[in-house]
């Protein structure tokens, strides 16, 4: 067999693999459900199986989201950095990643023969066969980043000599996974040196590793990287990376994740969007302001499945501007300002992955969460159409005749899309079905609705869908794993409380606290991604807010709603990239169009943080 074709069949089979993952983590619960109400018993170890199988499907989504280049970082060099520093800051990435990835794959040779007890799954399947594909996994990840490196020629050597050195690095925990604890004395004078250098050089090797970020490196580079250097300079064993790794991914309630995202593209690839549209515009149409109505509500509803706010703005952005501009004759300007501001207003309502993270996270009661963002959400959402009413009033937009036969045919083509959240809400907060089984039944419903009864989606489509939804699952589930890492170490030095400690010394006063605390939300909306924020910034946050008495309930959904603002911020707030892509205009103009919208949802930020009530009264109810 040739080389490529060998190669082509590998891919194959690693997609094969990970889509079956998938399709089972949607089927074992809903199979669950069926079993627990019919032969009053669920399936045998549903749970045990499920989160390996997240293991699983997780690490295979990191390993095709490295064969795109899909993973996420900061954007500053893609969008701000000349041509040639982005060459530059490629070449670095892809070297830097090839030199951390490798140490965290020998690390997982390490984990897995010493530190995997070996429990059966199912009675019959030892978790060391679902750990595997830690080492697999990362070790394809390097090679993958080392033959993507841009180099030609006999340059082309370098990052496979860089394997090499990271494998040199790694020697401490293979001769402990060779050996036990009693490895050679070379081994034990090369661990010897390798703890003293990472000692003397920690402080210039995190500079490093932060600008690399800023330079476009994977954030679950970056994070690895800091873990591996941080722990080993403290002296400490660095296969508890990939202990913190496997943790990570076979935790129960991030099983929804995947679940709800493939429920999310399944419906943006559908007509789903098309069919809501013309029911709401039908519905809402013939008063002032109808279509700002159909637009908030619409953008809420995809977006709060994906957790993607591009997602929304790409998916839908062509079909809503067509409406507004061309057919209703609103502004351009304002067209576009309402679309880019309104792609994230629906990460508040349920079933939103970034609630569901923050819940992971911070272990907050996650219907306690969900209940927290309504009230917050209906104020943005109040706040647009009150501000789209005033604006459609002032420029004179023509209305559309009510037409109760329109609206009733257009209800009944889309009654399963509104019936959807429905479902969702009342399963969930009636106390029938977990978040798991929700997000398993919402895939399998809107497969159904889609694919068999609307048949927007031919069957042989499916692969497609799952290959849009997997770079999302792959960005998330890499820097979720390596997160937890690095918050090993962090939780292990006290970090956190001694921050705490020394914040509400230097800041006194809780108000203050919340406004230094609005203001960097606001800049890491900015520069991250919101899965990434999440993971990364909340673990420090968290400590802080405990210590200022603010109920977690509402950290958490200040946090959401600063981060929903900062991706409208300029100069790097990423829905305005992706606004400037979508509608083919310049990114200055961009940001014109969308401060009045960004100013609307500023005063509803500080609403939300200084006033509890608004993220804490549904919960105290239930």
């Amino acid at each position: 067999m040739k080389t490529g074709s060998r190669r082509d069949f590998l891919y194959f089979l690693e997609e094969g693999i990970c889509y079956l993952s998938l399709g089972l983590l949607t089927v074992i619960p809903v199979a669950d459900v069926i079993m627990r109400l019919v032969l009053k018993t669920g399936f045998p170890d549903a749970t045990g199986l499920l989160i390996h199988l997240l293991l699983v499907a997780g690490l295979l989504s990191a390993m095709i989201t490295t064969k795109s280049g899909e993973h996420l970082s900061i954007a500053l060099a893609e969008n701000f950095f000349p041509a040639r520093v982005k060459k530059i800051a490629a070449l670095g990435s892809h070297i830097l990643s090839v030199f951390v990835v490798t140490i965290i794959a020998w690390s997982a040779v390490s984990f897995i023969r010493i530190g995997l007890m070996g429990r059966l799954i199912c009675g019959i399947i030892p978790d060391r066969i679902f750990a595997l594909i830690i080492p697999m996994g990362y070790g394809i990840m390097a090679l993958r980043f080392a033959r993507l490196t841009p180099l030609q020629g006999k340059f082309k050597i370098i990052p496979y000599a860089v394997l090499a050195l990271g494998t040199f690095a790694s020697l401490p925990i293979i001769g402990k996974a060779l050996w036990l604890f009693d490895p050679p004395s070379f081994i034990t004078s090369i661990s010897g040196f390798l703890y003293d250098l990472a000692w003397y050089i920690k402080i210039p090797s995190v500079v490093i590793l932060v600008t690399a970020a800023f330079a476009g490196t994977p954030l679950f580079v970056v994070m690895g990287g800091l873990a591996l250097l941080l722990i080993e300079a403290s002296w400490g064993e660095i296969d508890v990376v990939a202990n913190q790794v496997y943790m990570a991914l076979t935790q129960d309630n991030i099983v929804p994740i995947p679940l709800f995202t493939i429920a999310g593209f399944l419906l943006s690839e559908s007509k789903a969007g098309e069919r809501l549209v013309r029911t709401f515009r039908s519905l809402f149409g013939w008063f002032p302001g109808g279509m700002i109505v159909v637009t908030v509500f619409i953008c809420a509803f995809f977006t709060s499945f994906t957790g993607a706010s591009g997602v929304t703005i790409l998916a839908l952005g062509g079909l809503l501007f067509s409406i507004l501009s061309e057919h209703v004759r609103y502004p351009q300007e304002f067209s576009i300002g309402l679309l880019t501001s309104t792609g994230s207003i629906g990460l508040l309502f349920p079933p939103s992955l970034p609630i569901i993270l923050i819940g992971a996270t911070t272990m907050t009661n996650i219907l306690k969460l969900f209940l927290g963002g309504i009230i917050p959400g209906f104020i943005l959402i109040s706040a647009v159409i009150i501000f789209g009413i005033v604006r459609s009033i002032k420029v004179k937009v023509p209305r559309e005749r009510f037409d109760i036969t329109a609206v009733l045919g257009n209800i009944k083509d889309s009654v399963f899309e509104i019936l959807l959240p429905v479902l969702l809400v009342g399963g969930f907060f009636s106390g029938v079905l977990s978040i798991t089984e929700l997000g398993a039944i919402s895939v399998v419903y809107v497969f159904l609705v889609e694919v068999l009864i609307h048949r927007d989606i031919a069957l042989r489509d499916i692969i497609t869908v799952f290959r849009k939804a997997v770079p999302i699952i792959g960005g998330v589930f890499s820097i979720i794993a390596l997160s937890m890492a690095l918050s090993y170490y962090i939780i292990d030095t006290q970090a956190p409380q001694n921050l705490a400690l020394w914040m509400r010394e230097v800041v006194q006063s809780k108000v203050l606290f919340l406004l230094l605390l609005n203001l960097s939300l606001l800049i890491v909306g900015c520069l991250m991604d919101i899965f990434s924020a999440i993971l990364i910034v909340l673990p420090l946050v968290s400590p802080l807010g405990a210590a200022y008495g603010i109920d977690p309930v509402h950290l958490g959904i200040i946090f959401i709603t600063n981060l929903e603002v900062g991706f409208l911020t300029p100069p790097v707030g990423l829905n305005l990239f992706l606004a400037s892509y979508r509608f083919k205009k310049p990114f200055i103009q961009v940001c014109r169009y969308v401060l009045p919208f960004l100013l609307i949802q500023l005063l509803v930020v500080f609403l939300v943080t200084y006033v509890p009530a608004f993220s804490t009264f549904l919960p105290g109810l239930f």
